[in-house]
């Protein structure tokens, strides 16, 4: 054992270090010689000094008792007062929870305020109802012959298209007669072609 470890050990046997532990053992030491005395003297002796160390370890654990009866009170003291810690500290949580309740309330009504102040600003720059509603009756006006000309533009959109799909149909059907030409071309010089052959044989 190191010399730590021998007095952590001492100090575990002898409760608080007052050497009760040595005590014991020379009351029991002299319970033995006082045993074993043979003289009356020698016995009487023995008898002082167990007599002595017993008033010795009763003070010492009266000693103890008070020392553990006052460690009871420091802990229920320190249970209150940590009780009392706890208490404070969840009281500072609710008031640091409202007032960031309240700040917030405050940056909401002062964001409003500011809104509210520029939709003014806007609305003092823009015209009055009747003026206004004589615009949208110019635009509902305006609309409508928009409209008017949008039918027209989409009417003749409609006959072009129909015109551009007639002249396809006619493109494609004189392609069709240019190409029936040329197949009915061709088939007479091959003819032409094999009379000229048949004639010269």
């Amino acid at each position: 054992f190191s010399p730590d470890e021998v007095i952590r050990k001492r100090l575990l046997i002898d409760g608080d270090g007052a050497g009760d532990d040595r005590r014991i053992n020379l009351l029991v030491k002299s319970f033995i010689k006082w045993c074993n005395s043979g003289s009356h003297e020698e016995g009487y002796t023995q008898y002082q000094r167990m007599l002595s160390t017993l008033s010795q370890c009763e003070f010492s654990m009266g000693k103890t008792l008070l020392v553990y009866d006052m460690n009871l009170r420091e802990m229920e003291n320190y249970e209150k007062i940590y009780k009392d810690i706890e208490n404070s500290i969840a009281a500072a949580h609710e008031k640091i929870s409202e007032c960031k309740k309240q700040i917030l309330q405050a940056k909401r009504i002062r964001k409003n305020r500011q809104e509210y102040d520029a939709l003014a600003k806007v609305i003092q720059h823009h015209p009055d109802r009747h003026e206004t509603l004589k615009q949208l009756e110019a635009l509902g006006k305006e609309l409508q012959h928009l409209s008017h000309i949008k039918e027209n533009v989409e009417d003749k959109l409609e006959l072009r298209r129909k015109q551009f799909h007639v002249l396809l149909s006619t493109i494609h059907e004189l392609q069709q007669t240019l190409e029936n030409d040329e197949k009915l071309s061709e088939a007479e010089e091959s003819q032409e072609t094999q009379m000229e052959t048949e004639t010269k044989q």
